[in-house]
């Protein structure tokens, strides 16, 4: 079986391309029902691709890190090719392998540029292999470095593509605010998608409602609501960071997607939002929702605002006990 590594329009390795054949050739060469490719973020084990023929795990499935022989194998308490699994002692007692039928192993790091640790590029089997499979290990590792090193380059590429978007959103903003407008909110969330969607990203989108803005219009006057407007816009600049994407997307809507966002509490993000908020006089209904890989930024939108509702609805009611319903408490990591 002939490995091909297919190029986009510019003749350059794509790495989610370049992962499929892989995969592909790997299953062909050697076997083994279930080939991925993972990125670990935290304790989330996120499978980017599969090639599956009886496990019924497919790309966007997440699964915990510390229950699987990757997280092992990388700490070198088993090895990188275990032809009968059951027969290592880190593997056997795994979590995963209480849960589905695991006989044999093979998995190999995907590092960044920087050495750090990426994701896997893995395969188990129900069966146990013949042992002459350890043969093809360096194969593997070889391959698996190839994926590396397409990884960072696709990477860097990705961050110019990402610039470049940015930039041509540029006119799709809001002449009162200066934020994107909706239609600068919907390119780039759907640009930020398919980068989340390739990679692996961690992202959450915040959606931030004014509380008082027809208030304000009816008793001091339009002049004072584009203020209360153009504060918002403010706070929210001072609450994100630069590579962040802060929305008007209504009279009142405001919406922020924050990208590649490692390890933040939600919480974290919502009480950022919040402090700055506050620290502006300004009275708001916030919703936070987090990206889950198999649902992707448009879901994670749409729960978002959901909660965002909630807790407006609180805020008209508050004796109701139902303040901050919705944007549950994470409790690992620290803030951006």
């Amino acid at each position: 079986m002939t490995l091909l590594l297919p190029t986009d329009d510019t003749h350059l390795l794509d790495f989610q391309a370049a992962a499929k054949a892989v995969l592909a050739y790997l299953q062909g060469r050697l076997g083994f029902d279930l080939w991925m490719i993972t990125r670990t973020e935290g304790n989330d084990w996120i499978v980017l691709q599969a090639q599956d023929q009886s496990y019924g795990v497919q790309s966007g499935d997440v699964f915990r890190w510390t229950d699987s022989f990757c997280s092992r194998m990388v700490k070198g308490e088993g090895p990188r090719m275990a032809p009968c699994s059951t027969q290592v002692r880190a593997y056997a007692s795994a979590p995963i392998a209480q849960q589905v039928p695991i006989a044999a192993y093979v998995g190999v790091p995907l590092l960044y540029h920087d050495g750090t640790l990426f994701g896997t590029l893995c395969a188990i089997d129900p069966s146990p292999q013949n042992p002459k499979i350890l043969d093809e290990l360096p194969l593997v590792e070889l391959l698996a470095n190839l994926l590396s090193s397409i990884l960072h380059a696709d990477m860097k590429v990705a961050e110019q593509t990402s610039l470049a978007e940015r930039l041509q959103a540029e006119t799709l903003t809001d002449d009162l605010t200066g934020l994107y407008n909706r239609r600068g909110w919907d390119y780039l969330l759907a640009a930020e998608e398919r980068q989340c969607a390739k990679y692996g990203h961690p992202a959450y989108v915040a959606v931030i409602d004014l509380d008082n803005l027809k208030r304000i219009n009816d008793s001091q006057g339009h002049a004072a609501g584009d203020e209360l407007l153009r504060r918002t816009a403010a706070a929210l600049r001072q609450s994100s960071r630069q590579q962040d994407v802060i929305a008007r997307v209504g009279g009142d809507e405001f919406t922020v997607l924050f990208v590649k966002c490692a390890l933040t509490p939600r919480e974290c993000l919502r009480d950022r939002i919040n402090q700055a908020l506050k620290a502006n006089g300004i009275e708001a209904s916030i919703g936070l929702a987090e990206r889950h890989p198999s649902r992707g930024l448009g879901q994670a939108w749409l729960a978002a605002d959901q909660a965002m509702y909630r807790e407006k609805q609180c805020h008209r009611q508050p004796f109701k006990g139902c303040l901050n319903q919705g944007n549950e408490v994470l409790t690992t990591g620290g803030c951006l």
